[in-house]
């Protein structure tokens, strides 16, 4: 609850007064909950052939681009509603991110994708498009991150556990780290940040409960070595050594404070000082944690098991945390207190990405649906606050999570052989045709959580 100290009123009259500068004003009334509270779907950006796997705004927020299963970049005028560009990325599968990069008049964008390919994009006068090959991954490439300010260097990660630097004065990419477990086992990374209070540390999330920080200065150029050895680990205490978890999406805040997504699990915000110090990559220890040590901050309610899905801050001074869930809403809860404050629909079946815009209290959301949604503060009502425990579940089709014919063979096989190793038979064609049709409509009671729950797949759980 906003105290009358700092309600819009009274900072209007302070701006008034001259008491309160106009900038000071404006970034106070865009953090104000009673926006929040307003927040509604004002338009549908609609012109995409497939999943939109990523939304991205430019510095000052007038353009909005967006990336595609199509393998096309739209670059919108989210505010009209409608399309300025359009032009297919040169990846060969879909789009996973796009960005532009800092300070080059929105004419230079970095891509990735489930090719694994890194590409720059340049936008000409005119409006001729040139992409070209940076890098590759073995395996797919999730996510890049822009060094704060830079208009030539950026970071990429991808499902062969590597991190690459990228400088675009050189064309070159260098191959950082490669990311192991204190078994030796490559960590298939999904997400990257990079920490704006000091743009030499980032940090790395994938398939194991750690989220890893490196400072770069720790790379030799020469590349006689690299910096394999994270300067910070952080994972909430009561995870270490769940071998079942990932992390699925990072954020820093404005003031380097770090938020971690993991599937199957919550969302965790780690304040500066929480992290568990350089050698707990050596394994799962709990004896250095003391008992009356705070923990990472709490973000309950969403589900985060069918895809990869992003986290974010929301807000002019990040008061909010943003995230998509499988049931198709849009999460915001307050940062301060993790009180859950909207829960919006925002698909008909997965929400993966949030888009915070720059300047003003407006998100941009995308996921399985075709198209990208823009959510503003003009709803003539205020929203009542979320109870968690009444939201609704949602049961729905599961023939979206399959791209290819070659992910639906594998999947239907694979509880094909949980059935034959449960009840030792072999199923006949018939049977294997009966699976599919189980799968598709969401009845997964072969898996090892049957009984333990009446929520379907495609169900919001909270936790």
């Amino acid at each position: 609850m906003e105290t009358s100290a700092r309600s819009p009123v009274v900072d209007l009259w302070k701006r008034e007064e001259g008491i309160l500068s106009p900038r000071c004003f404006a970034r106070r009334l865009g953090g104000s909950e009673a926006l929040v509270m307003r927040l509604r779907n004002d338009k549908k950006l609609e012109k995409h052939g497939g999943c939109v796997n990523t939304v991205s705004f430019n510095s000052d927020g007038s353009i909005l681009a967006s990336g595609s299963d199509d393998r096309k970049i739209i670059l919108w005028d989210w505010d009209a509603g409608t399309v300025k560009h359009q032009f297919h990325s040169g990846h060969i599968n879909n789009v996973f991110q796009a960005r532009f990069m800092p300070f080059t008049d929105d004419g230079v964008m970095v891509t990735c994708a489930a090719d694994g390919q890194v590409r720059q994009v340049n936008i000409l006068q005119g409006g001729k498009v040139c992409t070209e090959l940076l890098g590759e991954h073995e395996g797919r490439a999730h996510k890049l991150a822009v060094e704060p300010g830079s208009p030539y260097i950026f970071y990429s990660c991808g499902e062969d556990g590597t991190v690459q630097h990228f400088d675009l004065r050189t064309k070159t990419a260098t191959k950082l780290l490669t990311c192991k477990n204190y078994q030796s086992s490559i960590i298939h990374l999904n997400a990257i940040a990079i920490d704006p209070t000091d743009p030499n540390l980032f940090v790395v999330g994938g398939t194991d409960e750690y989220a890893r920080m490196y400072d770069i200065r720790r790379y030799k150029w020469d590349g006689t070595s690299d910096i394999g050895r994270p300067v910070n680990l952080f994972c909430p205490a009561h995870l270490l050594g769940e071998d079942h978890l990932g992390i699925t999406g990072l954020a820093f805040s404005h003031h380097g404070e770090l938020l971690t997504s993991y599937n199957d699990e919550n969302i965790y915000l780690f304040q500066k000082g929480q992290g568990l110090g350089p050698d707990s990559w050596l394994g799962p220890n709990r004896e250095g944690l003391s008992p009356e040590s705070e923990g990472p901050r709490v973000f309950e309610g969403h589900r985060n098991c069918e895809t990869v899905k992003g986290v974010s801050f929301f807000g002019p001074n990040c008061e909010y945390v943003a995230s998509g869930s499988d049931c198709g809403r849009l999460f915001i809860w307050r940062k301060s207190d993790a009180k859950l404050l909207r829960a919006m629909d925002g698909d008909k079946y997965v929400v993966n990405c949030i888009e915070s815009h720059p300047c003003a209290t407006v998100i941009a959301s995308s996921g399985i649906d075709n198209d990208v949604k823009i959510w503003i503060p003009n709803s003539t009502e205020s929203a009542t606050p979320v109870n968690v425990s009444e939201l609704k579940h949602k049961r729905r089709n599961r023939f979206w999570q399959v791209a290819l014919p070659e992910d639906l063979i594998a999947q239907v096989l694979a509880r094909r052989r949980r059935r034959r190793d449960d009840d030792e038979f072999e199923p006949s064609n018939s049977d294997l045709v009966n699976l599919l049709v189980q799968w598709a409509n969401g009845d997964d009671s072969s898996d090892e959580n049957s009984g333990q729950s009446s929520e379907g797949p495609g169900d919001c759980r909270v936790n």
